[in-house]
């Protein structure tokens, strides 16, 4: 399928309903992710998975020096197949399947977990991440105005028009820093090659960091994890993050001690009112739970 093909079967509120949807079925199976090195600083991503009707691969690439060029750093696609028969059912466009799976995964976790989902939003990076969790929140949380940081003033501008086509109030900060007093949304979905996003949260702030997927990468300063561990709240996508959570592995936080996104779900948290940061890594469980809603189009 086209990309267009693709984003067209899944609809980012759906998308975050089937995901809640997958978190609770047993039958989902998913192994460990092989991350190969590639000469240059690639890597490619095999990322299997299957639950009881269908069994699903990404195959993708990711070039972080393709950053800034005409050349996506996500390349590649999701193949989906028919356990009964074995046959191809489907195959996806791999970089929006990723885009948009990344984006309700985070809109899940900001349904559950936001002590406040009015806005303004902050993006951190206006790459295809930006735009998705841009069109997402829109979606999913009725989102009105946004505020958009981003090392390429070009790309930045770019996503404030297309904020604005979509009726929003949106902006450029130069300091996204400085934005976090007014923001109670921030998404952070940069490269992940360096800080990106220092100071301190509101109470009320609600934090998706995507960009690290690696124990190597980081956007959020060290300082501001720990703010957010010792006065908030810390959930990470899956289990997979004790090993790939860059942000919180340099800011020396254990991990293993933070809740799942299923785990969330499970315990049906109360409502509050401090810090929430959510820290994704990625897993083909996201994918599957894409596969099943594009089958089912």
């Amino acid at each position: 399928m086209t990309p267009a093909e693709t984003a067209q079967r899944l609809p980012y509120a759906r998308l975050a309903a089937e995901i809640r949807t997958l978190l609770a079925d047993d039958s989902v199976h998913v192994p460990e992710r092989i991350v190969q090195p590639l000469p240059g600083g690639g890597s490619l991503f095999v990322m299997p998975a299957h639950d009881s009707r269908i069994a699903m691969t990404k195959l993708i690439t990711f070039t972080p020096s393709n950053a800034g060029s005409a050349r996506p750093t996500i390349q590649g696609d999701v193949v989906v197949f028919d356990i009964a028969t074995g046959e191809r059912r489907l195959v996806l466009d791999g970089p929006t399947v990723t885009a948009r799976r990344t984006a309700a995964v985070s809109l899940l976790a900001a349904q559950l977990l936001a002590p406040n989902t009015e806005g303004p939003l902050l993006i951190v990076g206006a790459g295809a991440q930006g735009r998705a969790h841009l069109e997402a929140f829109v979606d999913g949380l009725g989102v009105r105005e946004v505020m958009i940081a981003s090392r390429s003033e070009t790309s930045a501008n770019a996503l404030a028009d297309h904020a604005r086509g979509l009726g929003l109030k949106s902006c450029v900060v130069a300091d996204p820093g400085a934005a976090l007093a007014q923001c109670p949304l921030i998404v952070t979905c940069t490269p992940a090659n360096a800080v990106v996003l220092r100071g301190t949260p509101r109470d009320d702030a609600f934090i998706a960091a995507v960009g690290a997927f690696t124990p190597g990468m980081v956007e959020l300063d060290p300082a501001l994890c720990r703010h957010c561990a010792e006065h908030g709240l810390v959930v990470v996508d899956t289990p997979e993050a004790i090993h790939e959570a860059g942000d919180l592995l340099q800011a020396g936080l254990d991990v293993s001690a933070f809740a799942t996104l299923r785990r969330v779900l499970m315990d049906a948290p109360a409502a509050n009112r401090r810090p929430v940061l959510f820290k994704s890594c990625g897993w083909a469980g996201w994918d599957l739970a894409a596969a099943r809603l594009a089958i089912s189009a």
